[in-house]
């Protein structure tokens, strides 16, 4: 085999050297070595980072080829990843600076075998911060391979060892250091959000922290109160959204919605940053998506079975109580990402399906109506039908006067149920679209002086 060599610089360790790269070590996406190649099912390899990121994208083709792909599993090639390792390790040897390279010391001062087996054995007043900042370096250290990580979450068991700082308790408290539960939480968060550690690792996390999901939802409602920054209390509310995504249903649900701190602080972390009202996206996002879960509205994407209707209403008080309403409805007026909006209106529409979520909703009608109203065809489909759904609670179900009348102001508002009803959304969202139209006695003339679209005129009967 006669390998076809490019001249390019090395990783941020060997940086200066220049070497001969064979073209094949390069994906095909970024141009730069492979760290953790792939193949897809045409048979081309590719760095997995730069292939999730095009599959992640809405891509259905093969990026090299441009076929269309039956299947978007990503199968690790092995050999490949060996030949890159090999070559590697014998370029950095046969460099001229790697022996004055050699005396200096690593930066990690243990290793990560032995890094989880001190945070596993740190209970008994020792603190387990410092290991636990080593191995987040770690697990941040685009240098070492995804095959080593996925080894050390699994076989090594880091998620558990990790996972066992959050639960800590003597005597009902937690005796490990707000320092330390931040760390663990960023250990974990690390985890779950890496490209190159498997499903079935990251599971590992969902697993671990279910285990004692009292314990575990208050140590992280622990972090978002007291963390360091606005990144830590993001992380624990990303795990927070995590486990109730991938754990079991009814013990996760339930652990979260009986936890007033935890239901607070996510409250609090949808809501300004600082003296001026600004809000957070990833902030927002995080804490309203946690919300729409905790309220069993987590969208069509999660794969937990749908709860009784009194573990939804309880659930829906318990965030309607800690002012999730105000918050939501302000983050859906101010927020412009698609995503977010969608979680807004569902936690609304969870408020709507009981007494203290309509009172909040209507108190604040025309704001809350207004907004509602706004971002209707701007959240996707989800967010569309969530929408359509809190319309028909307070205007059509229970018929709130003022309710009404602040969808009868909203400006564009009959136009967009108009479109719901043409448009590919479910019967029974359809049905309540329907039932609003009819409940304005909206006719044809009515609807079209207001339809401002170059497309054709859709008739509501």
């Amino acid at each position: 085999m006669v390998w076809k060599e490019t001249a390019m610089r090395l990783p941020p360790q060997h940086r200066g050297l220049e070497v001969k790269i064979p073209s094949f070590f390069r994906c095909p996406i970024s141009l730069d070595v492979m760290r953790s190649p792939v193949s897809l099912c045409t048979g081309v390899t590719y760095d997995r980072a730069s292939i999730q990121r095009w599959l992640d994208s809405g891509n259905t083709t093969c990026p090299a080829t441009m076929l269309p792909l039956p299947s978007t599993d990503l199968v690790p090639n092995l050999t490949l990843r060996s030949l890159i390792a090999h070559w590697a390790a014998s370029a950095a040897a046969s460099s001229p600076t790697s022996a004055a390279n050699s005396s200096v010391p690593s930066a990690r001062t243990s290793s990560p075998a032995s890094l989880v087996r001190q945070i596993a054995g740190s209970s008994g007043g020792v603190d387990p911060a410092p290991a636990l900042r080593e191995l987040a370096a770690y697990l941040s250290d685009d240098d070492v391979d995804d095959f080593e990580k996925n080894a050390l979450v699994g076989a090594g068991r880091a998620a558990e060892a990790v996972a066992s700082v959050l639960r800590r308790k003597s005597g009902g408290e937690s005796t490990t250091s707000v320092e330390a539960v931040e760390t663990a939480t960023r250990v974990l968060a690390k985890i779950v959000a890496s490209d190159g550690i498997d499903d079935a690792n990251k599971k590992r996390v969902a697993a671990v922290l279910a285990a004692d999901a009292a314990a575990s939802a208050a140590s992280l409602a622990r972090v978002m109160r007291h963390g360091s920054c606005l990144d830590a209390r993001v992380d624990a509310a990303r795990l927070v959204g995590f486990l109730l995504a991938n754990a079991a249903a009814d013990d996760a649900r339930a652990a979260a919605a009986e936890s007033p701190e935890l239901v607070a602080e996510l409250v609090r972390l949808i809501g300004p940053v600082d003296e001026k009202g600004t809000l957070d996206g990833a902030a927002v996002e995080a804490g309203l998506t946690c919300l729409a879960a905790i309220c069993c509205c987590g969208g069509t994407s999660s794969p937990s079975p749908p709860p009784s209707r009194r573990a939804a209403r309880a659930a829906a008080e318990a965030v309607v109580r800690h002012g999730a309403v105000g918050a939501a409805v302000r983050a859906l007026r101010d927020t412009a990402e698609p995503r977010a909006a969608a979680m807004a209106l569902r936690v609304l529409e969870a408020a709507a399906g009981c007494a203290e979520g309509r009172a909040a909703l209507c108190e604040r009608a025309e704001e809350a109506v207004g907004a509602v109203v706004g971002k209707m065809m701007k959240a996707g489909r989800e967010g569309a039908e969530a929408a359509v759904a809190v319309l028909w609670a307070v205007c059509h179900r229970y018929r709130d006067r003022r309710a009404a009348e602040a969808a009868a102001a909203a400006d564009g508002g009959l136009t967009r149920l108009l479109l719901l009803v043409q448009s590919g959304c479910s019967p029974a969202a359809r049905q309540m679209a329907m039932e609003l139209l009819k409940m304005y006695r909206v006719n044809a003339k009515s609807c079209l002086a207001g339809y401002d679209s170059k497309t054709t005129h859709i008739m509501p009967f």
